[in-house]
């Protein structure tokens, strides 16, 4: 009896210290997350002493740097693309755009300088000196008046029109509309701000007004999202992901989360459109991508996995080496003689990958320098995987990046089978930036229509930025006259096929 009581104490206690060190573990793991180091770049002295590891586990490595500095692509007999401008970020002060408007102010002696104190001669002019700097104007809120003349006989009453607007009968014009779009999805200004802004122009413009105005806006350029939608469900290769964004509920006490999708489009359709849901479930992106055949880049989220199990959908599943390395680097403390050899192996196959975009390889040639430069890394990377699964432990961070990878071991290596396919999703995860910082801005959706209304003006702006046009001159032609384009030539409106009207 005594020995069991005692028992049990010492039991209890070891368990209360055992909660306390995982407890006092996932502070620390949270902390490290929120304040440390994010960065997964790896530097050449790392590499090196990972390399080194792996020579004395036996692996061998002769084969890590081969391809990379070399001066041919996959054909010997065909030479490298052009190098261009080999200095990527020259240095010095950069001459000020030219297309900026330029105002000349023209600074002059005196007359009673003019004169020479030594000679008694006057000076002649023989030249001039030229300097630049920016000047800032700041913006005008101004009020255009339409007057509309009124004629009339006996028998008739005629009044002049008078150009549509994008929501009729409202005090907004398209250059207001899409200020206040950009603003908010572009540089991430929520409307309670940009009404503090307004207000020192004497104008006040109420949050609930602005909001109104976006959902109307979302609402006029929705065929036309259709239209963006369709472009990018044409390309080859989808690449999508998702991240949560606070959506306020009236129902409950505090925010709940929804879910915004990205999906991008490849080198010929260069695009983003993004979807809004108010769960991350599976009918979100099966309904989104109902019509899509090719293949779709993500994560091994496991939603996909009825996409690509059932032949009928058409669906491939191209995995992505940015998340699978991402599991090794956060194992690499804990591991770093194992670890470190497998994200050596990995940063080979990303100095592939640079060389193939330094010559501007694609295609073919991009799959023959793959097929000799990463896939002979790749078998290697295969069997020294398998040899450490036996060696980690199957539930420790090391253990779950090993099987992780050799669960996916196809969908990774996919890429190497085809120069259209990128080597990870980094694309996607970049256009999900905006809503990362976005949510730190405005904080959360008000309703789920907001989230939609927020998917389709931020797919606008991305494609705008995408296709390297300014996205206030396109949202302010395009709301301008969007009304009475006719719906057959509609996709003529769409960033990478935009022309502005020259009025």
């Amino acid at each position: 009896m005594f020995c069991g009581g005692w028992c049990w104490s010492r039991s209890r206690s070891w368990m209360y210290r055992k909660h306390a060190g995982s407890k006092r573990r996932t502070c620390f793991e949270l902390l490290a997350a929120r304040s440390g180091r994010r960065s997964e770049q790896i530097s050449e002295e790392q590499l090196a002493l990972f390399e080194a590891e792996l020579k004395a586990q036996g692996v061998n490595v002769e084969e890590l740097s081969k391809g990379n500095d070399s001066a041919n692509g996959p054909d010997d007999k065909n030479p490298p693309a052009s190098q261009g401008n080999t200095e990527a970020n020259p240095r010095g002060r950069r001459a000020l755009p030219a297309h900026l408007k330029r105002e000349r102010i023209v600074h002059d002696l005196d007359e009673a300088e003019k004169h020479c104190v030594v000679c008694a001669k006057d000076l002649k002019e023989f030249g001039e000196e030229t300097s630049e700097r920016y000047e800032y104007i700041p913006a005008q809120l101004i009020v255009i008046e339409d007057v509309r003349k009124k004629y009339s006989c006996d028998c008739t009453v005629k009044t002049a029109g008078k150009p549509s607007q994008p929501i009729e009968k409202s005090t907004a014009g398209a250059s207001l509309l899409t200020q206040v779009i950009v603003a908010k999805y572009a540089d991430h200004l929520p409307l309670h701000r940009q009404a503090k802004i307004f207000r020192r122009f004497g104008a006040e413009l109420s949050e609930r007004t602005m909001c109104g105005w976006m959902r109307q806006c979302a609402g006029l350029l929705d065929l036309l999202y259709r239209k963006l939608k369709d472009f990018v469900l044409a390309s080859k290769v989808v690449g999508t992901d998702d991240t949560p964004v606070k959506v306020l509920d009236r129902k409950l006490p505090q925010t709940r989360k929804g879910r915004i999708w990205p999906y991008v489009g490849d080198r010929d359709h260069p695009a983003v459109i993004y979807d809004y849901t108010p769960t991350r479930e599976r009918a979100g992106p099966e309904k989104f991508l109902k019509d899509f055949r090719g293949h779709l880049q993500a994560d091994a989220y496991v939603v996909y996995d009825s996409f690509f199990t059932d032949p009928e959908r058409g669906l491939v599943e191209v995995g992505c080496w940015a998340h699978a390395r991402r599991h090794f680097h956060n194992a690499l403390e804990k591991d770093t003689a194992r670890m470190g050899g497998v994200l050596a192996m990995i940063a080979h196959l990303y100095d592939v990958e640079k060389l193939g975009r330094r010559n501007g390889w694609r295609g073919e040639e991009l799959r023959l320098l793959r097929e000799r430069d990463a896939r002979p890394m790749l078998n290697q990377l295969h069997d020294y995987l398998l040899t450490i699964r036996e060696q980690v432990l199957p539930k420790s961070e090391a253990g779950q990046a090993v099987a992780y990878t050799l669960k996916n071991w196809t969908a990774l290596t996919r890429y190497c089978a085809d120069g259209d396919l990128p080597i990870d999703n980094n694309g996607t995860e970049r256009s999900l930036r905006s809503f990362a910082v976005g949510r730190n801005n405005w904080t959360f959706f008000g309703s789920d229509n907001g989230g939609k209304t927020a998917a389709v003006l931020r797919s606008f702006v991305a494609s705008c930025e995408l296709a390297r046009i300014d996205p206030f001159a396109w949202f302010r032609d395009v709301l301008g006259r969007i009304a009475e384009h006719p719906v057959k030539r509609l996709e003529e409106l769409l960033p990478h096929r935009w022309a502005p009207v020259t009025r």
